[in-house]
């Protein structure tokens, strides 16, 4: 008798631990369900994505935690799962037409219009810069700001690390017509759109590129290129030059969450929300679709 039930303790004590494994399982698939991981560039993320996640926790009760890095991890962190969806402002890179590793493995959902905008410390005084002085200065024959009509003090250039994030690939491309263009002249590193902007706020002289749909959220001036101010309206009429598409990143099996994110994104709800934060949505920039699909066949796209 004392050895059943010793053996029936047993039994009910497995019994029981399955049962707390199948109740914990449960629990965490039901906290993955409520939670979208999203990382990308700091340009979508400071643009409208807090916006964007916030208005979809309150339709839906699913949270996004949204993490920075930029356009590649963006790409390449949903490409290899770790991360549920992503933000990108470039299109996935292309070599001979051909999309790069893992980049092939994603879906770009485009959701709104950016721009490259030059940016300089608000002290600098210069609110214009034309594109062949901005060619000088990336290519070292500008390196004082008296040369572009502003103080006797050196240049500051920043950029970001790398030729491939969202912001050096595309300036590179429409800019130099390379998206792996060799810059000539000395810059300082920054690891992403938010340092940079961060550098050029608290760093007198400075200058540097930036996406514009961030930057004016930020303490910079903003200068017009060739005396075309990058506002809203020129951006959309493809008056200003240098625009780009904002992405969301999707993997080839998106759980019915972050399809749920993309579509409330294209909805009326979600391009109302960022073009309330300043940022070209589709509708208003239908004008750009045939210039820009001119224009991917720049880098392969």
């Amino acid at each position: 008798l004392e050895e059943t039930a010793m053996a029936n303790h047993s039994k009910t004590s497995r019994f029981s631990a399955a049962l707390t494994v199948m109740a914990l399982l449960a629990l965490s698939s039901a906290h993955a369900t409520n939670e979208i991981v999203w990382a990308g560039c700091a340009v979508t993320k400071k643009a409208f994505m807090a916006e964007i996640a916030a208005a979809y926790e309150r339709k839906t009760g699913v949270k996004l935690k949204l993490e920075g890095g930029g356009a590649t991890k963006g790409i390449r962190y949903v490409a290899s799962k770790k991360v549920d969806a992503g933000g990108s402002c470039r299109h996935r890179l292309f070599v001979d037409g051909t999309p790069v590793g893992t980049e092939l493995r994603t879906t770009m959902h485009q959701v709104a219009w950016d721009a490259i905008a030059v940016i300089t410390h608000p002290e600098v005084g210069v609110t214009n810069i034309t594109t062949a002085n901005l060619r000088k200065v990336y290519n070292g024959v500008i390196t004082n700001w008296k040369d572009l009509g502003g103080p006797d003090a050196p240049l500051v250039l920043v950029t970001r690390e790398g030729k491939y994030s969202g912001v050096e690939q595309m300036f590179r491309v429409l800019m130099f017509g390379d998206q792996t263009y060799d810059y000539l002249a000395r810059t300082v590193d920054a690891s992403d759109s938010s340092s940079l902007e961060d550098y050029v706020e608290k760093t007198p002289y400075s200058l540097g590129v930036d996406g514009v749909s961030s930057a004016r959220k930020s303490h910079v001036t903003i200068l017009a290129l060739d005396h075309i101010e990058p506002s809203k309206i020129n951006i959309a009429a493809g008056r200003y030059p240098l625009f780009r598409p904002l992405y969301l990143v999707t993997g080839p099996n998106p759980t019915s969450a972050v399809s749920d994110l993309v579509a409330f994104t294209l909805s009326v709800e979600g391009q109302r929300i960022i073009a309330e934060q300043g940022t070209v949505n589709l509708e208003e920039g239908r004008a750009l679709v045939e210039p820009w699909n001119n224009l991917k066949q720049r880098f392969g796209g």
